[in-house]
């Protein structure tokens, strides 16, 4: 007995089907052709880790690549035309040897088996590879798994100034100039001397933007880079705005 999971696709356009399973010892099998005729068999394909001696090899589970190439020709095949679902994907216990020789015609029963025995419940392919390894009990992923995204450490200086904000200080430059900011949970606050004015968030959300993009522009040199322009300088429009 073998435990099989696999599918068939037709493309009615081209008529032609393909059969693509997987077995339990490791083996990735494909059957082509058109429609009605005797299929095409291609060389079944071994899983690199069943019995490798190269040390990469070493540890990988022998269906982990064979799962995985029948996801990559499920999708490939499908986005070819075969969208027609013949065999919908399942998981089918087979009274097959794996250990006899592989004959063609040894390999035509295979297909033939599948064929015969599999059921005509739709499901979808994950379904039927978790139903596949959860029968040979091995682990499954979750389906419809929604990873969160992973949040990045802030930089410790950065840290450090959110610690500062969530005690109830206000954030200051560390030498004092004519044109100064101050960062309170409150809001943000730019300053020439006595006038300021607070930034709502979207504003602060674009001066960060702006002040990122400035500073990825001078990282070679720490220096503006010489321009012609003739541009306002912050001051200039702090000023305009006071």
């Amino acid at each position: 007995m073998t435990l099989t999971v696999g599918f068939r696709l037709g493309n009615d356009t081209t008529t032609r089907q393909v059969t693509v399973l997987v077995t339990q010892s490791g083996y990735l099998h494909r059957a082509q052709g058109v429609y009605g005729k005797l299929a095409r068999l291609s060389r079944p394909e071994r899983s690199p880790a069943v019995n490798n001696p190269i040390p990469s090899f070493q540890g990988e589970h022998p269906l982990a690549r064979p799962i995985a190439d029948l996801r990559r020709h499920h999708a490939a095949y499908t986005t070819n035309g075969y969208t027609r679902i013949l065999i919908p994907p399942a998981v089918v216990r087979l009274n097959f040897d794996e250990d006899q020789p592989l004959t063609t015609a040894a390999h035509r029963e295979l297909f033939q088996a599948f064929i015969g025995a599999a059921p005509t419940t739709p499901q979808s392919l994950d379904a039927a590879i978790a139903a596949f390894r959860a029968a040979l009990g091995l682990p499954s992923r979750p389906e419809n798994l929604t990873r969160a995204p992973r949040q990045k450490a802030l930089p410790p200086r950065v840290a450090a100034m959110l610690r500062t904000l969530e005690g109830g200080s206000a954030l200051t430059p560390a030498r004092r100039r004519p044109v100064g900011w101050t960062v309170t949970g409150q809001g943000v606050r730019l300053h020439v001397g006595p006038t300021g004015e607070v930034l709502d968030r979207a504003a602060v959300v674009e001066l960060q933007a702006a002040l990122s993009a400035w500073l990825y522009f001078t990282k070679e040199t720490g220096q503006p880079a010489p321009h012609g322009g003739g541009s306002a300088s912050p001051q200039d429009h702090l000023r305009a705005r006071g």
